[in-house]
C-alpha cells in the first residue's frame, strides 16, 4: 500500500485506507479505530498522494514534507503537538519546510499535517514514503 490508497475525508477525523470501490463511491477503513464506512461520491475526499504544500517557489508534495518530518524526528512522533499554539506550529513547520508560503499555508493545515504524520508513524506506515526513492523526477527544468 502507498499514499495513493490513503485518504482524507472532509468532516471526518484522521486518515482512511481505501478498501474497495462500489457503484456509488467506495469503502474506507479508519486508521484511528479500524471501522469501515461507505463513502459516497458527494463527500469531499483527498488522496494523500495528490496533496501538496505551497512554498514560495513551488508546491511540495505531502510525501516530501512527511519525509522531512521523519528526518527531523528520526522516525519518531512529531515533537510538536497538533493542539499546540499557532506560533509553535508555525515555528516547527518553518524548521521542516523553511520556504513554506505563510500566506497560503494556515495553522490548521500544519495541524493536519502533524496529525497525519503522527497517525502514519503510530501505524508503522512511514516506510511507504520511501517506495519511490529510486524514481527521479524528470519534470524539473534546469
Amino acid at each position: 500500500m502507498s499514499l495513493e490508497k490513503l485518504l482524507s475525508i472532509s468532516g471526518k477525523p484522521g486518515l482512511y485506507k481505501l478498501i474497495a470501490q462500489t457503484r456509488g463511491g467506495f469503502v474506507a477503513e479508519s486508521l484511528i479505530d479500524n471501522k469501515r464506512m461507505s463513502v459516497g461520491l458527494q463527500n469531499n475526499v483527498s488522496v494523500l498522494s495528490e496533496i501538496a504544500i505551497y512554498t514560495l517557489a513551488e508546491e511540495v508534495p505531502l510525501k516530501e514534507v512527511f519525509k522531512k518530518i521523519k528526518e527531523k524526528e528520526n522516525g519518531e512522533q512529531a515533537s510538536v503537538k497538533p493542539k499546540d499554539s499557532k506560533d509553535k506550529l508555525e515555528e516547527y513547520f518553518f524548521d521542516v519546510l523553511p520556504d513554506y508560503d505563510e500566506d497560503r499555508v494556515y495553522a490548521s493545515d500544519i495541524k493536519k499535517v502533524v496529525q497525519w504524520y503522527n497517525l502514519l508513524q503510530s501505524h508503522d506506515m512511514l516506510h511507504y514514503l520511501d517506495d519511490d526513492e529510486d524514481a527521479v523526477s524528470t519534470d524539473e527544468e534546469e
